[in-house]
Protein backbone atom coordinates (compact mmCIF):
# COMPACT_ATOMS: atom_id res chain seq x y z
CA UNK A 1 0.00 0.00 0.00
CA UNK A 2 1.52 3.53 -0.34
CA UNK A 3 2.03 6.00 1.65
CA UNK A 4 -0.79 7.89 3.08
CA UNK A 5 0.65 11.30 1.80
CA UNK A 6 1.00 9.45 -1.30
CA UNK A 7 -2.46 8.33 -1.75
CA UNK A 8 -3.40 11.79 -0.56
CA UNK A 9 -1.56 13.29 -3.37
CA UNK A 10 -2.97 10.90 -5.74
CA UNK A 11 -6.84 10.99 -4.60
CA UNK A 12 -6.27 15.10 -4.68
CA UNK A 13 -4.53 14.79 -8.50
CA UNK A 14 -7.13 12.70 -9.79
CA UNK A 15 -10.16 14.67 -8.42
CA UNK A 16 -8.75 17.86 -10.53
CA UNK A 17 -7.82 15.75 -13.77
CA UNK A 18 -11.98 14.22 -13.76
CA UNK A 19 -13.38 17.17 -12.39
CA UNK A 20 -12.72 18.83 -15.89
CA UNK A 21 -15.20 17.35 -18.51
CA UNK A 22 -13.91 15.72 -21.16
CA UNK A 23 -15.71 14.13 -24.04
CA UNK A 24 -16.97 11.02 -21.39
CA UNK A 25 -18.62 13.87 -18.83
CA UNK A 26 -20.28 15.17 -22.09
CA UNK A 27 -21.52 12.48 -23.21
CA UNK A 28 -23.25 11.83 -19.62
CA UNK A 29 -24.40 14.98 -19.23
CA UNK A 30 -25.65 15.24 -23.00
CA UNK A 31 -27.46 11.59 -22.72
CA UNK A 32 -28.88 12.35 -19.21
CA UNK A 33 -30.49 15.44 -19.73
CA UNK A 34 -32.09 13.98 -23.55
CA UNK A 35 -33.24 10.72 -21.84
CA UNK A 36 -33.66 11.35 -18.26
CA UNK A 37 -32.92 9.45 -14.81
CA UNK A 38 -33.36 5.79 -16.32
CA UNK A 39 -29.52 6.35 -18.62
CA UNK A 40 -27.78 7.18 -15.01
CA UNK A 41 -27.02 4.49 -14.27
CA UNK A 42 -26.14 2.50 -17.23
CA UNK A 43 -23.92 5.94 -18.31
CA UNK A 44 -22.34 5.52 -15.12
CA UNK A 45 -21.15 1.79 -15.01
CA UNK A 46 -20.04 2.19 -19.18
CA UNK A 47 -17.59 4.98 -17.60
CA UNK A 48 -16.53 2.55 -14.97
CA UNK A 49 -16.25 -0.39 -17.05
CA UNK A 50 -14.55 2.01 -19.46
CA UNK A 51 -11.89 3.31 -16.90
CA UNK A 52 -11.16 -0.17 -16.07
CA UNK A 53 -10.23 -1.38 -19.79
CA UNK A 54 -8.49 1.59 -20.09
CA UNK A 55 -6.34 0.98 -16.88
CA UNK A 56 -6.09 -2.80 -17.46
CA UNK A 57 -4.73 -2.33 -20.74
CA UNK A 58 -2.12 0.24 -19.96
CA UNK A 59 -1.13 -1.97 -16.96
CA UNK A 60 -0.46 -4.92 -19.46
CA UNK A 61 1.99 -2.48 -21.92
CA UNK A 62 -0.81 -1.03 -24.31
CA UNK A 63 -0.31 2.10 -23.48
CA UNK A 64 3.39 2.53 -23.79
CA UNK A 65 2.61 0.19 -27.01
CA UNK A 66 0.36 3.91 -27.87
CA UNK A 67 3.41 5.95 -26.90
CA UNK A 68 5.81 4.12 -29.45
CA UNK A 69 3.46 2.97 -32.43
CA UNK A 70 1.98 5.81 -34.54
CA UNK A 71 -0.28 3.26 -36.18
CA UNK A 72 -1.68 1.88 -33.10
CA UNK A 73 -2.61 5.76 -31.47
CA UNK A 74 -4.10 6.84 -34.52
CA UNK A 75 -6.15 3.60 -34.50
CA UNK A 76 -7.59 4.26 -31.21
CA UNK A 77 -7.27 8.05 -32.15
CA UNK A 78 -10.05 7.76 -35.18
CA UNK A 79 -12.08 5.19 -33.91
CA UNK A 80 -12.88 6.79 -30.96
CA UNK A 81 -13.20 10.43 -32.94
CA UNK A 82 -15.72 8.71 -35.25
CA UNK A 83 -17.80 7.45 -32.74
CA UNK A 84 -17.88 10.46 -30.56
CA UNK A 85 -18.73 12.15 -34.13
CA UNK A 86 -21.28 9.60 -34.64
CA UNK A 87 -23.01 10.31 -31.09
CA UNK A 88 -22.56 13.98 -31.05
CA UNK A 89 -25.35 13.85 -34.68
CA UNK A 90 -27.39 10.82 -33.41
CA UNK A 91 -28.28 13.66 -30.55
CA UNK A 92 -28.27 16.73 -32.64
CA UNK A 93 -30.91 14.86 -34.77
CA UNK A 94 -33.12 13.59 -31.59
CA UNK A 95 -36.70 14.38 -31.99
CA UNK A 96 -37.27 15.10 -28.10
CA UNK A 97 -40.99 14.73 -28.66
CA UNK A 98 -39.99 10.84 -29.69
CA UNK A 99 -38.01 11.00 -26.59
CA UNK A 100 -40.05 11.21 -23.19
CA UNK A 101 -37.86 11.70 -20.05
CA UNK A 102 -39.21 9.19 -18.33
CA UNK A 103 -40.86 6.90 -20.64
CA UNK A 104 -40.99 2.68 -20.93
CA UNK A 105 -38.99 3.16 -24.43
CA UNK A 106 -35.94 4.84 -22.21
CA UNK A 107 -35.59 1.17 -20.42
CA UNK A 108 -34.90 -0.59 -23.84
CA UNK A 109 -31.87 2.17 -24.37
CA UNK A 110 -30.40 1.50 -21.34
CA UNK A 111 -27.79 -1.33 -23.36
CA UNK A 112 -26.89 1.48 -25.96
CA UNK A 113 -26.10 3.94 -22.93
CA UNK A 114 -23.78 1.44 -21.26
CA UNK A 115 -22.83 0.76 -24.48
CA UNK A 116 -22.15 4.38 -25.79
CA UNK A 117 -20.13 5.80 -22.47
CA UNK A 118 -18.10 2.52 -22.08
CA UNK A 119 -16.91 3.23 -25.74
CA UNK A 120 -15.79 6.53 -25.08
CA UNK A 121 -13.92 5.81 -22.34
CA UNK A 122 -12.21 2.83 -23.28
CA UNK A 123 -11.38 4.00 -26.71
CA UNK A 124 -10.00 7.16 -25.30
CA UNK A 125 -6.43 6.87 -26.54
CA UNK A 126 -4.88 9.52 -24.03
CA UNK A 127 -6.74 7.79 -21.29
CA UNK A 128 -4.92 4.61 -21.64
CA UNK A 129 -1.86 6.40 -21.93
CA UNK A 130 -2.66 9.10 -19.26
CA UNK A 131 -2.55 5.65 -16.80
CA UNK A 132 0.96 4.81 -17.91
CA UNK A 133 2.60 8.71 -17.49
CA UNK A 134 0.30 9.13 -14.30
CA UNK A 135 0.31 6.53 -12.00
CA UNK A 136 3.46 5.35 -11.85
CA UNK A 137 4.71 9.09 -10.17
CA UNK A 138 2.88 7.70 -7.20
CA UNK A 139 4.10 3.99 -6.89
CA UNK A 140 7.44 3.26 -4.81
CA UNK A 141 9.42 0.71 -6.82
CA UNK A 142 11.23 -0.79 -3.44
CA UNK A 143 7.63 -2.10 -2.37
CA UNK A 144 5.14 -4.57 -3.86
CA UNK A 145 4.51 -2.66 -7.37
CA UNK A 146 1.62 -4.58 -7.92
CA UNK A 147 -0.62 -4.20 -4.66
CA UNK A 148 0.13 -0.49 -4.95
CA UNK A 149 -0.78 -0.38 -8.61
CA UNK A 150 -4.44 -2.07 -7.28
CA UNK A 151 -4.87 0.43 -4.40
CA UNK A 152 -4.44 3.86 -6.66
CA UNK A 153 -6.35 1.68 -9.56
CA UNK A 154 -9.20 1.44 -7.60
CA UNK A 155 -9.10 4.42 -6.04
CA UNK A 156 -9.22 6.13 -9.20
CA UNK A 157 -12.38 4.03 -10.12
CA UNK A 158 -14.13 5.24 -7.47
CA UNK A 159 -13.77 9.09 -8.10
CA UNK A 160 -14.15 8.36 -11.50
CA UNK A 161 -17.71 6.39 -10.76
CA UNK A 162 -18.29 9.14 -8.10
CA UNK A 163 -17.38 12.40 -10.40
CA UNK A 164 -19.24 10.90 -13.38
CA UNK A 165 -22.62 9.90 -10.97
CA UNK A 166 -22.22 13.54 -10.01
CA UNK A 167 -22.19 15.15 -13.09
CA UNK A 168 -25.31 12.69 -14.58
CA UNK A 169 -27.56 13.65 -11.12
CA UNK A 170 -26.65 17.66 -12.18
CA UNK A 171 -27.90 16.96 -15.30
CA UNK A 172 -31.13 14.78 -14.16
CA UNK A 173 -31.86 17.67 -12.48
CA UNK A 174 -31.45 20.11 -15.01
CA UNK A 175 -33.41 17.84 -16.96
CA UNK A 176 -36.74 18.01 -14.80
CA UNK A 177 -36.81 21.87 -15.66
CA UNK A 178 -36.16 21.47 -19.16
CA UNK A 179 -39.83 19.68 -19.94
CA UNK A 180 -40.61 21.89 -23.14
CA UNK A 181 -39.99 20.40 -26.44
CA UNK A 182 -37.93 23.54 -27.52
CA UNK A 183 -35.69 24.02 -24.99
CA UNK A 184 -34.70 20.22 -24.82
CA UNK A 185 -34.10 20.65 -28.89
CA UNK A 186 -32.14 23.23 -28.19
CA UNK A 187 -30.01 21.52 -25.51
CA UNK A 188 -29.74 18.31 -27.56
CA UNK A 189 -28.33 20.12 -30.67
CA UNK A 190 -25.45 21.83 -28.04
CA UNK A 191 -24.64 18.42 -26.65
CA UNK A 192 -24.46 17.23 -29.69
CA UNK A 193 -22.27 19.73 -30.81
CA UNK A 194 -20.17 19.32 -28.09
CA UNK A 195 -19.71 15.52 -29.12
CA UNK A 196 -18.71 16.36 -32.53
CA UNK A 197 -16.40 19.01 -31.20
CA UNK A 198 -14.71 16.92 -28.84
CA UNK A 199 -14.48 14.15 -31.78
CA UNK A 200 -12.50 16.76 -33.78
CA UNK A 201 -10.30 17.56 -30.97
CA UNK A 202 -9.84 13.52 -30.71
CA UNK A 203 -8.91 13.08 -33.88
CA UNK A 204 -6.71 16.00 -33.82
CA UNK A 205 -4.74 14.74 -31.16
CA UNK A 206 -0.89 13.56 -31.34
CA UNK A 207 1.35 11.34 -29.33
CA UNK A 208 3.39 12.96 -26.60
Amino acid sequence: MPDFHVWLAFVVASTVILVIPGPTIILVVSQVVAHGRPSVIPLVTGVLLGDFVAMTLSLLGLGALMATSAALFTLFKWVGAGYLIFLGLKLWMLNPSSQPLHGPGEQVAKRSHLRDSFVVTALNPKSIAFFVAFMPQFVHVDRPVSLQFVSLGATFLILAVVNAALYAIFAERLSLAMQRGRVRRWFNRCGGSALIGAGIVTAGLRRA
